[in-house]
Order: C-alpha cells, then structure tokens, then sequence
C-alpha cells in the first residue's frame, strides 16, 4: 500500500466531501478542509522522502546494495517516529482525525473516531491500493519477456514509470 503524491487532491475532496455530505463534519469552509487534509497527507509524502535519502545516503556510505535499502528504510523511520511500511494506513487515519478535531476549519463533528475511521479507511484504501493493478498493466505488456532477466527488469521499470506518468501517479 502505497500513497501517490497524484492521488492526494483526490483523496483530500473525496474524504472532506463524503464526511459533510454524511452530515458526520460541519463546517463553512469544505475547500479549506481540503486544504487541511493535503497538508496532512503532503506532510507524510514530505516525510517518507527524508527517510528514504536518508537511507539511501546511510547505504552509500556503508557501501551496501540496493537490496538493503527496505531494512535501512524501517531503521530510519524507527529512528524518526515514522511508521513502518506495513502501518501506513492507520498512520494515516491517525493523523487526518487529529487535524479534524484540532482544524479551525471545522466547526463541529458529529461522529466519533470509529465511524470516521471507518468512512475515511475505505477512501484511503481505494486510492492506495493501486500497485496490484499497476503490477498485472505492466506484466501484460512486457508478457513476451522472461521474468527474472536483466531485460525484463529494465523494461518492468521503464513500463512501470510511463503508467505512472499517464494515471498521474508520478
């Protein structure tokens, strides 16, 4: 489960919209509450991207391979207070529920933690969830190859990068 800088203005106008349209959020303001929530999501966009230089600067300089870099990865964000890789969405959830209850742009809010979460989770998952699709459009299209060869990761990656850049992902 990944989080796509192309997917957060997405994210943030269907989560503000579904919780004020529910009745669940009040406020004067829905565009600012947008705001609010891409700050929120940038923010660990912003996060995860320190982490990741810093792993990789932390690889360079012990001459490691790039097939350490997932263990540096969770070294650094244990090191940071960042959630590891696998508790992302509850982060997540976590972190766009306290801006709501401390947002000056949200007046009142009906509905209690789990009902929010519980709105908000299936959005974040919708919009997240997108490498299993990635992975089978690439495979369809590099089907020729022979997965495991030098080729076949070459094309994998190159494919993979102009699927991203069509669905905005990148």
């Amino acid at each position: 489960m990944r989080l796509y800088s192309g997917k957060v203005p997405a994210i943030a106008e269907e989560i503000v919209r579904d919780l004020a349209a529910g009745g669940d959020i009040e406020t004067e303001s829905q565009e600012e509450v947008r705001l609010d929530v891409e700050a929120v999501l940038k923010e660990y966009l912003r996060l995860d991207r320190e982490i990741v230089d810093e792993a990789k600067n932390r690889m360079e300089s012990r001459s490691l391979g790039y097939s350490n870099l997932s263990k540096v990865k969770a070294q650094v964000s244990k090191e940071r207070g960042a959630p590891p890789a696998d508790e992302i969405l509850p982060y997540l959830l976590d972190q766009i529920l306290n801006m709501l209850f401390h947002s000056a742009n949200v007046e009142e809010i009906y509905a209690d933690d789990t009902e929010l979460r519980k709105k908000i989770t299936p959005i974040l998952r919708k919009h997240m969830d997108v490498e299993d699709e990635l992975d089978k459009e690439v495979r369809s299209k590099i089907k020729n190859l022979e997965e495991g060869t030098a080729t076949f990761e070459i094309e994998y990656a190159k494919v993979m990068d102009q699927i991203k850049r069509k669905k905005g992902l990148s």
